[in-house]
């Protein structure tokens, strides 16, 4: 734990941050700031048919699956764990992670959506497939493939089924043996029917789980109108602070623990989501990309924001009476508790089970998508299957998560550096599609894109997805 601590800590306080927000911003001024002004075009286009009616993973389902991965249990005991470590300022970075991070969402999503490939009847793809065809370095695809594999198919889903199972046991008594029997049913039910299974459980799901939670939230926030000013305060005084010791060369707890938590949240630039997005069936790249630049503002200004408002408005001392630090569900359990009372077990317990299994859903499908890339052998699937039930019985049935934590940031802190290095190459193609689309919406068109519509694009050749009508028959 030491050493992966200090690994943790190089990693994190140094290299990630000036990554993150750096090029954050980059791609935010060079796209025109896209993720504000083309708002309503993103809410527009959420709800658009596939252009093959039921053959093809519609926008919002693979808004849904995407959505699914990234609102889990971080959620809730992330958001809760970073004010308890970093203080309300920490709510402050997570909001400017994500601002500035959804510019990195499009282009990455983007991306993903021109070079993506057939896979029988549906269409799959993400970073190791650009890195392969358009930055001809299929090496480096491999070694994100493994980074994604081992750190959404293996640890993470290990992590959330840890966090279901501990809930369920700690609320009502239930033995660890059963919750992991029925967890490890429902999973294989739907992770063995494909991704248009997938698609459809997460569309049902997400609607559901973050809606509900989200509702909670603003009624705490209602009934609670005299306490807000002075937690918004505490979140931008505290929050902006941290600015001061930035220019002194020092990187505070808040901003350490709010922009790594902000981005296991959102997963902004993070590699995961552009797999999901892949998947839509669009006449354009740039609608997913728009789609998926909300889906950050979704995860982290809605449902991160509902945590941290219950939070913060509950005054829920985040130490105990030995001066130990209370984070994690703890504490965002005892802040339900003292605003809605007994009802919050209940509600709490089903938040924790639908939003860590729609996350093992979505988790599981980026590994899925990554093995196809490196070997598209059906035993090597029915085994990576296999391997993520048993990571989930792992960790059902483990006491502690601590370790596996751990080792999720070191791995997840990996593949952002090497999609971030891979999106900055390849962002000039990201904003000449981006221009492609504003073209033809000023003319009133419903934007269309084909594998000439960018001249010298790197790897035309290889593109599958945007050729002409009758080739793309041809091809399916």
């Amino acid at each position: 734990m030491d050493v992966i601590g200090s690994i943790n800590d190089l990693l994190w306080s140094s290299v990630l941050i000036i990554l993150l927000v750096g090029l954050g911003i980059y791609f935010t001024i060079r796209m025109g700031f896209v993720q504000f002004r083309m708002i309503p075009e993103m809410l527009r286009l959420l709800f658009q048919g596939t252009d093959k009616g039921k053959d093809g993973v519609s926008p919002f389902q693979a808004f849904a699956i995407s959505t699914a991965a990234r609102v889990g249990t971080g959620n809730i005991a992330g958001v809760a764990t970073a004010i308890a470590l970093g203080g309300p300022g920490a709510v402050f970075w997570m909001w400017l992670i994500a601002l500035i991070g959804s510019a990195s969402a499009f282009v990455e999503s983007t991306l993903a959506q021109i070079y993506k490939v057939r896979d029988e009847k549906a269409w799959r793809g993400g970073p190791a497939y650009y890195m392969e065809k358009a930055l001809g370095q299929r090496w480096l695809g491999v070694v994100f493939s493994i980074l994604i594999t081992i750190s959404f198919g293996f640890v993470f889903n290990s992590v959330q089924s840890n966090t279901i199972s501990l809930s369920l046991q700690s609320q009502y008594g239930v033995d660890k043996t059963w919750i992991t029997v029925g967890l490890v049913l429902l999973t294989a039910l739907v992770i063995f029917g494909g991704v248009r299974s997938i698609a459809t459980v997460s569309a049902f799901l997400v609607p559901i789980m973050a809606g509900g939670y989200i509702l909670i939230a603003l009624y705490i926030m209602v009934t609670n109108l005299e306490a807000l000013p002075n937690v918004f305060g505490l979140i931008f005084q505290e929050g902006l602070l941290e600015f001061k010791t930035l220019a002194g060369g020092a990187i505070g707890a808040a901003v350490l623990n709010g922009i790594r938590r902000g981005l296991f949240s959102n997963e902004a630039g993070m590699g995961s989501a552009p797999n999901a997005a892949a998947t839509a069936e669009v006449s354009h790249p740039v609608k997913q990309g728009l789609i998926q630049s909300f889906a950050v503002f979704v995860d982290t200004l809605l449902v991160c924001s509902s945590t941290a408002m219950i939070v913060l408005v509950s005054g829920v001392a985040t130490q105990d009476a030995s001066g130990a630090p209370v984070a994690g569900i703890d504490l965002a359990q005892g802040a339900l508790a003292s605003q809605v009372g007994p009802f919050a077990t209940a509600f709490m317990a089903l938040a924790i089970f639908l939003f860590a299994f729609s996350s093992i859903v979505g988790n599981y499908y980026y590994g899925e998508s990554n093995i196809s890339f490196i070997n598209d052998n059906k035993k090597i699937m029915i085994a990576y299957r296999i391997i993520v039930l048993g990571m989930i019985v792992f960790g059902s049935l483990v006491q502690t998560a601590g370790l596996v934590w751990a080792l999720a940031d070191i791995f997840m802190g990996l593949m952002a550096i090497v999609n971030l290095y891979a999106i900055f190459r390849l962002s000039k193609i990201a904003k000449l599609a981006l221009d492609d689309y504003l073209v033809q919406r000023k003319k009133g068109q419903d934007p269309r894109f084909h594998k000439n519509s960018i001249p010298n694009l790197p790897g035309q050749e290889l593109l599958e997805a945007w050729q002409d009508e009758d080739q793309k028959e041809k091809a399916i």
